[in-house]
């Protein structure tokens, strides 16, 4: 991190997540433009990527990188190219995910993927399938993506109509910031918008891996949070994420600095969240891809506790 020099204007930047932001973007326009001419599915691809990426971006963002001032931040990922969420509303869902001591909660947890047993007991067969599907790591990444935005939404619409500005305030900035993204796929890009589509919906299934397994129910709030200690593809897009518990307890850390600080205190980490960890992605997709990780009721809490 570096801090650039001039009087009023002075402000700290970290570069390494800077150039990335940039480098997400032009990712965005080689696949979305040039790749897409030449060959669509090619094309696709290096958008999925750049998608994920920037969602995992705009994570770093809401977080205070990569620069002091949180209206720069936000303005590096205001254009929405996951079209599906609103930064806003990630923002003020996910830092509301971040008090520990709510961690897996059906209510107060927003990421949270469990329902509390009453809950489960109401729901239809097809309803309940569907939701165990969903607890498969491949029910995740194809249902996963639709099951979530369906809920999401049906949420804020609830919050909206009960008078929650906030919410509302949160969408409607979602629409200059996905205007932007249809009028670049009008004008510029040379991609059919079915296939822009899809790609942001790969770029959520691939996301639904780091999600998957990021939390477990546990008496404790210290073993809720999982390591997962992978150096490949999938952890460069979570920006190291992956290492969750080190997020965690420290949540302004920026991402290229995780490893290091996990590294260094490794033991101390693992103890702390009682041993919930993974040695890599490969070992969870070969666990999880056609198993269950754990019941939709949440095994430990009922209401009312």
């Amino acid at each position: 991190m570096g801090k650039a020099r001039g009087g009023f204007f002075a402000f700290q930047i970290e570069w390494p997540t800077l150039l990335l932001v940039a480098g997400c973007y032009a990712a965005f326009v080689i696949g979305t433009v040039w790749l897409a001419e030449l060959w669509l599915p090619l094309g696709m691809v290096v958008t999925v990527v750049a998608l994920a990426l920037h969602s995992s971006l705009s994570h770093e963002v809401l977080h205070g990188h990569p620069f002091e001032n949180e209206l720069i931040n936000a303005a590096l990922v205001f254009p929405s190219l996951g079209v599906f969420v609103p930064y806003l509303r990630f923002k003020d869902t996910h830092l509301a995910h971040h008090l520990d001591s709510q961690l897996t909660d059906p209510y107060d947890d927003p990421e949270s993927n469990y329902l509390y047993a009453e809950d489960w007991d109401e729901l239809s067969k097809w309803q309940r399938m569907m939701l165990l599907t969903n607890n498969t790591l491949a029910g995740r990444m194809v249902l996963g993506p639709l099951v979530g935005q369906i809920c999401f939404m049906k949420t804020d619409w609830r919050d909206v109509c009960a008078g929650d500005r906030r919410v509302l305030a949160g969408w409607l900035l979602h629409v200059p910031a996905v205007a932007l993204v249809i009028a670049w796929m009008t004008t510029i890009g040379q991609m059919p918008i079915w296939a822009y589509i899809l790609c942001a919906y790969v770029a959520l299934s691939i996301l639904k891996i780091r999600t998957f397994l990021e939390h477990q129910a546990h008496e404790r709030a210290r073993g809720r949070t999982v390591i997962i200690e992978d150096r490949g593809p999938l952890a460069w897009i979570f920006l190291n994420n992956n290492l969750h518990v080190v997020h965690h307890m420290h949540p302004k850390m920026p991402w290229y600095r995780l490893p290091g600080l996990f590294q260094s205190n490794r033991d101390r980490y693992l103890a702390r969240n009682g041993g919930y960890y993974f040695a890599s992605y490969s070992e969870v997709f070969r666990k999880f891809l056609w198993r269950r990780k754990d019941p939709v009721a949440h095994p430990l809490w009922r209401k009312g506790d």
